[in-house]
């Protein structure tokens, strides 16, 4: 169990917080670019800030704080110009770094020269708009294989998850919630059906392994040889936020990021980002590789016996399931850990340490500053994967991207 003060320290990510100025020093996902292909600008709340992300006439995208420093109206409503943002009530003008570089009507130029509010930089890579809130220089972004590979069909799930980002990030960390969430707990759901589920195996092993940017998760499974890929290789969880889900197998290779984006302190936005490798001669339709595909994923049946209840028919809302009945901030001062969580207790020993590191002034794990770190980063993840045995249709229906609107395509292009 943690203290009080443990908790808050590990929790809260307002600016100013322990937390909150780690996850400054990290980009963080906002979006995909397609959602501003027919808007200006989008609503978006990150680390405790609202903000509007906006599209200016020469297609850049920039983030700046939502309420104009004039007369406190929303800039949602601003509309675009060549440099920047113009406010919709009296038409003050902002760029990308937050600067006011126009006011109508105002005669002396000093005047903006005082006026500015937060703006923050903004990169675009793998289909996805990527944020950053902490101290300039901002460290690279991180050019992740599965952002950067090339003819890949990307499909992207999300949802507003109403809770603290820890205890989502922990779940990560804790391979044998697997075994009994998303295997017997599934299997009993389904049991009319006959369901069978590989991974409800018994776990004999788990290890956790520091690298670069985090620490990989390895699991080895009752009948799993040790040099089995789920064993030697496991899939990493990149901190402090992404968790890499395995890539398959040789002829069915795909990169998956679960994304956990701190909003405030009891609310997450969830990004599920997918990016499958057709088969080599598999014909694909040009207009699957031409944007990124997005849906979202809802976690609560809207109708029936089951009205309000949580959607337990997916992995993906069998853990929100569990994400959310801890409460808006899970209460780990009540809480009794033992042998099946081994790397939550490695994941709050790495989160103090980084924590220790930033207030030190230094930079924390996985920060990237060198370009030539930074051309692509291959990370450690198994192939054969024992959950993506059997039909590929069969396990992306067993998911989110059951609701995505190019599931059918999706298992065409792999199961033809």
């Amino acid at each position: 169990m943690e203290t009080v003060e443990n908790n808050e320290l590990m929790t809260r990510v307002g600016k100013g917080t322990p937390a909150g100025e780690l996850l400054r020093r990290y980009w963080h996902p906002i979006g995909a670019a397609v959602e501003l292909d027919d808007l200006v600008t989008k609503k978006v709340r990150l680390l405790g800030e609202d903000l509007v992300l906006y599209k200016d006439k020469q297609g850049r995208f920039g983030l700046v704080e939502e309420q104009c420093p004039h007369r406190r109206a929303s800039l949602l409503y601003g509309f675009a110009t060549e440099h920047g943002l113009r406010c919709p009530y009296h038409g003050w003008e902002f760029n990308a770094q937050g600067k006011c570089v126009n006011q109508p009507f105002e005669k002396s130029d000093a005047f903006k020269e005082k006026i500015a509010l937060n703006g923050y930089p903004v990169e675009e890579l793998g289909g996805m708009l990527f944020a950053y809130l902490g101290p300039l220089p901002a460290p690279l972004l991180p050019r992740l294989d599965g952002y950067v590979a090339e003819n890949t069909i990307k499909a992207l799930g999300y949802a507003v998850i109403p809770c603290n980002w820890l205890q989502i990030v922990e779940t990560s960390a804790d391979p044998v919630h697997a075994e009994w969430l998303h295997g017997r707990y599934a299997e009993y759901q389904a049991e009319k059906d006959g369901l069978t589920n590989h991974i409800s195996a018994s776990h004999a092993k788990i290890d956790f392994r520091e690298f670069r940017y985090g620490m990989t998760k390895h699991r080895l499974m009752e009948g799993q040889s040790e040099d089995s890929d789920d064993w030697k290789t496991g899939h990493p969880l990149l901190f402090p936020t992404t968790l890499a889900v395995g890539n398959g197998d040789e002829n069915r290779r795909s990169y998956a990021f679960q994304l956990r984006v701190p909003m405030d302190d009891d609310h997450t936005m969830h990004f599920w980002f997918h990016a499958y490798s057709p088969p080599e001669g598999a014909e694909v339709p040009p207009r699957l590789l031409a944007k990124i595909h997005m849906h979202e994923v809802p976690f609560k049946w809207e109708d029936g016996p089951l009205k309000g209840r949580f959607r337990t028919d997916h992995i993906d809302g069998q853990d929100i399931m569990a994400w959310l009945t801890q409460g808006p901030i899970a209460d780990r001062t009540v809480e009794n850990l033992g042998a099946s969580d081994m790397g939550v207790m490695t994941y709050r020993r790495m989160l103090k340490r980084e924590i220790k590191k930033v207030q030190n002034g230094e930079d924390p794990i996985g920060v990237i500053r060198d370009p030539a770190e930074n051309e692509r980063i291959d990370l450690p993840n198994e192939k054969n994967k024992k959950h993506f045995r059997g039909s590929f249709r069969t396990f992306i229906n067993r998911t989110h991207m059951k609701f995505s609107p190019i599931v059918e395509d999706i298992g065409l292009v792999f199961e033809p």
